[in-house]
Parts: structure tokens; C-alpha cells; sequence
């Protein structure tokens, strides 16, 4: 027997991969995935009332990258990386939707079905080059960068159909009432079998941004546009200490985390 044939009969080493790199979806999950979506509202607002529309949304393009940037850099998740990065985007991309409408006058009629379409888009070439949507294989490089796209498009089609809904009768807190029915459709859907896991939740994600950000203008913004009128920074604090608290949870006790596959 060669040397090449005892080479050649060695089993082949196991690879090993990097633990995933999202959090599993459990009810914390989806409360603190609500939180960042207010939050990332009224701090969008009120960083464009403080430093001006232009600086503002160049402040949260950086902030972006920078946390994305340590997200990327990391093997494993880590809480307060990934929903750092969650909230960043949550900003970014209620920027990305009011430069549009307030900057450009995009309506949001218009805006919405955009950002559906660029989410499709993501979505299907994700699917294309992985054969999975499903967050629960967050492993590589490659899907992390399509998780992240799809999550930054969600977030900009959330912020516009959630205005959208407002300034067409329904009002924030209507919208509020629309959206917390809108996202039960998908997790009963999914109990009774009718809908599968992955489709369940990219929908009730895609729902979550505007229940999150019309419960937020509406304790935010004054009377006369149907608002509490606590103000947007009350508002911006208390949510972010909310974030903090429960992101705080989450790493001292572990909960979400994947171990890593060998």
C-alpha cells in the first residue's frame, strides 16, 4: 500500500463553523426588536431636530457602518453588538424613508412599495445564492451580509407604510392598533400550519417596524397630530433605557445564544 493510498483513506477532518451569528427568536426577541423600532423612530426625529436633517443622517450613516463594522468583526453573537447594529439600522433606516418623503417628496405611497420591492429583491437573491431565508443558519460572511440588507430594507419599508397609514385616516394610534392585529395573522398562520417558519417570521419583522414606530410617535408628537405629547426626547430615553435593560438581560443570562456547530 502508497503512502498517497493511506493519505487518501483518512477521514476527512471535521470543519468547524462559527456559532450563529443572530439570536434565537423567543419572546424577548420580538419586545426588544419593538423597542429598537420606537426608538430608532423618535431618535431619528431627534437627531435631525438637533443637528439638522443633512448632518443628522450622515451621523447615523456612521454610526451604521461602525456598528455593523463590529458586528461583522465578531465569531460569535454577542447581545449588545447585535442590537447595537439593530438599532443603528432602526435610525438609518427611518432616515433612509423621511429623506425621501421630507427631502425629495417621495410620497409615501410611492416609497412603500419601493422598499417592498428592494426587499423582494434582497429576499431572492439571498435565496438564490443560499437556498435558505432562514436566520437560524447565520454562519458565514455571505449570509450574514444578506441578513443585514434584508434587515436594513425592512426597516425603511416598515418606517414608510407606518407614516403611511397615518397620514391616510388611520392616525398613530390607529396605526398602532392596525399593525398589533397585522402581526398576529403571521404567528397564528404559523401555528396552525398554514404558513411556514420562515415566511411567519420575515413578515411579523417587516410588521414589527411600524407597530413599533407608531406606538412611539404616538407618545411622542403633540395633540394636534393625535399624539400624548410626552416629546421626543422624554420618549427617546425611556425607550433606549428599555433596550438597555433588556439587552443588559440577555447577556448576563445567556438567553438567544446558539452554540457553535462543529
Amino acid at each position: 500500500m502508497t503512502t498517497e493510498h493511506v493519505l487518501d483513506d483518512r477521514a476527512p477532518a471535521p470543519v468547524r463553523r462559527t456559532a450563529d451569528k443572530v439570536p434565537e427568536v423567543t419572546v424577548c426577541f420580538w419586545i426588544v426588536k419593538v423597542l429598537t423600532t420606537g426608538m430608532g423612530e423618535t431618535a431619528s426625529d431627534l437627531l435631525a431636530r438637533l443637528l439638522g436633517p443633512v448632518p443628522a443622517v450622515a451621523f447615523g450613516g456612521l454610526a451604521l457602518v461602525a456598528s455593523l463594522a463590529v458586528q461583522f468583526a465578531l465569531r460569535r453573537y454577542a447581545a449588545w453588538a447585535y442590537w447595537t447594529a439593530v438599532v443603528m439600522v432602526s435610525v438609518f433606516g427611518t432616515m433612509a424613508a423621511d429623506v425621501l418623503h421630507v427631502g425629495l417628496g417621495v410620497p409615501y405611497a410611492v416609497s412603500a412599495p419601493a422598499f417592498t420591492a428592494v426587499l423582494a429583491a434582497v429576499l431572492v437573491l439571498w435565496y438564490a445564492s443560499e437556498r435558505t431565508l432562514s436566520v437560524h443558519t447565520i454562519r458565514t460572511r455571505r449570509r450574514e451580509a444578506f441578513y443585514w440588507a434584508a434587515v436594513l430594507a425592512t426597516f425603511a419599508l416598515g418606517t414608510a407604510a407606518g407614516d403611511l397609514t397615518a397620514t391616510v385616516g388611520f392616525g398613530y394610534l390607529g396605526s398602532v392598533v392596525l399593525f398589533a392585529a397585522a402581526i398576529c395573522v403571521p404567528a397564528l398562520a404559523h401555528r396552525s400550519g398554514a404558513l411556514n417558519a420562515v415566511t411567519a417570521f420575515w413578515t411579523a419583522y417587516v410588521i414589527t417596524r411600524p407597530l413599533g414606530a407608531s406606538l412611539a410617535d404616538w407618545t411622542a408628537l403633540g395633540h394636534t397630530r393625535g399624539g400624548l405629547g410626552l416629546g421626543l426626547t422624554p420618549v427617546t430615553l425611556a425607550w433606549t433605557a428599555a433596550i438597555i435593560g433588556f439587552v443588559a438581560y440577555l447577556t448576563m443570562s445567556q438567553r438567544g445564544t446558539r452554540a457553535a456547530a462543529v
